[in-house]
């Protein structure tokens, strides 16, 4: 679906008239021929993000005019190619296709964010290295997943298939990894306006059912790439950054 390029830190999924939406920084509904996963140095600080991804598409030779907007800075330009960030070196790149749809991942597991069935009360934020979805984290973190789809799906379908995607995600790191996901993963999910029309994106659903496999496969692979000896940070608790979730929410009948 995708011609995917890695340049100086940053990957490029091009395929001109796409449509996507995003969970990351400068999030939502857009449409652009292009799609960035990009990675920031360590003790990364910068704020002025739609800058700061302009200097990096133009050091990674992606020009900004290519994708219709300014070389300029332009956080509010909703046909502005979604980006994400992350402390994970693109060399961890993985993507995995199957049928109507392809998946791109970059999985690291320094700030993980866990949510244990039994509460303690006694559960305490640990420093987590980043506050949003898809912000940009130090020391290595986050789980950035691109997915796209050849079809074109109903509004609600390329919603549902954020949750599906996340889902994948998940289930994946469980039993990889022991942990969910991080304190910052982001999903962005693609479809073709051109293309066959899809109404639901669930799990029983061709879109669904390969975006569960190509996810499952590309986060596998990330995560053999970046810890090659199997040598996950493992639960927050023995992590140096990540998160417990170990209040209780009061229950009630609706």
């Amino acid at each position: 679906m995708f011609e995917a390029t890695v340049s100086e830190g940053v990957l490029r999924l091009r395929r001109p008239g796409t449509r996507w939406l995003s969970t990351g920084w400068d999030g939502g509904r857009s449409r652009a021929a292009t799609a960035y996963n990009v990675t920031v140095p360590k003790g990364f600080a910068r704020t002025d993000l739609g800058t700061y991804r302009d200097e990096r598409l133009a050091r990674a030779g992606f020009a900004a005019e290519a994708d219709g907007r300014s070389a300029e800075g332009s956080d509010g330009d909703r046909d502005a190619p979604p980006t994400l960030f992350t402390g994970v070196s693109m060399e961890h790149a993985r993507g995995a296709r199957l049928g109507p749809v392809v998946a791109y991942a970059t999985v690291g597991l320094s700030n993980p964010a866990m949510l244990p069935m039994e509460p303690t009360d006694e559960g305490e934020p640990v420093d987590s290295g980043a506050d949003a979805a898809g912000s940009p984290v130090d020391p290595p973190g986050t789980v950035n997943l691109i997915v796209g789809a050849t079809r074109r799906l109903a509004p609600g379908a390329a919603a549902n298939l954020v949750a599906v995607a996340a889902e994948a995600k998940t289930a994946t790191l469980l039993a990889a990894a022991g942990v969910p996901g991080t304190t910052s993963d982001a999903v962005v999910v693609a479809d073709d306006p051109e293309g066959e029309p899809a109404e639901f994106s669930g799990s029983a659903t061709a879109v669904g059912g390969a975006a569960r496999a190509c996810v499952r496969d590309a986060v596998r692979a990330s995560l053999r790439s970046r810890y090659p000896d199997g040598d996950v940070p493992g639960p927050a608790v023995d992590a140096e950054h990540g998160v417990v979730t170990g209040d209780r929410a009061e229950v009630f009948d609706p």
